[in-house]
């Protein structure tokens, strides 16, 4: 709840992928083959990707993982990169634009997962072209609550014992003796396992933390 009444995921979500669409109508041909926050992905397939959010079916994850060898990862990389080469930035874009408001969403996944995936990816694509993403609070908070307590992204063993405070809005979690502190954007990337976010962070488990997402 907040003071407007229930959150509407499906109209964060729509709000939040046409912000990123209109960013993305500012990038230069340069920026599109520039590298993601996402190890051995451009900034182009990291949009690739996101259009994929409102496409995936049972199918599609199915046959897609027999390629991959039953590796999740890969699949979504290799994915990500055939829909890069076929699309140009503008095709991939339009399609997101065109989609933005749909309910589709992959197997298995919740209401709030794609709007937790166009925020975090709008970061793993700004960040590294030295550009700032601003997270609007009503819509980064449910995302970032959805992170934590989700199976899917690793967070609850990767923040277990610690008790987490935004720095820059009204949210805590958890009751852990170890302190991790920060800005709602940063405590997401952390949630999603990507070490960029630590940087920001504060507090006596940051080490912990570092240690826990620390590759291998």
């Amino acid at each position: 709840m907040n003071g407007n009444g229930p959150f509407d995921a499906l109209r964060a979500t729509r709000e939040e992928r046409l912000d990123l669409c209109a960013y993305l109508d500012t990038l230069a041909s340069e920026q599109w083959r520039a590298p993601s926050l996402c190890p051995g992905w451009t900034v182009r397939d990291v949009v690739a990707h996101l259009t994929t959010s409102t496409t995936t079916t049972l199918r599609h994850v199915l046959f897609g993982m027999i390629r991959a060898r039953g590796d999740f990862d890969r699949m979504e990389k290799e994915r990500a990169a055939a829909l890069a080469r076929r699309f140009t930035p503008d095709d991939l874009v339009r399609q997101i634009r065109e989609t933005a408001g749909s309910a589709s969403r992959a197997p298995g996944s919740s209401r709030v997962d794609p709007l937790l995936d166009v925020l975090v990816h709008g970061q793993d694509i700004a960040r590294p072209l030295g550009q700032q993403r601003p997270m609007r609070p009503e819509r980064a908070v449910p995302a970032l609550a959805h992170a934590v307590t989700s199976r899917f992204y690793g967070a609850r063993k990767r923040f277990g014992g610690m008790r987490l405070e935004a720095t820059d809005t009204s949210w805590t979690f958890g009751e852990g003796a170890l302190r991790v502190a920060g800005p709602v954007a940063d405590l997401m990337l952390v949630a999603t396992g990507r070490q960029a976010g630590v940087a920001a962070l504060d507090g006596s488990g940051v080490d912990t933390l570092t240690e826990r997402l620390a590759p291998g």
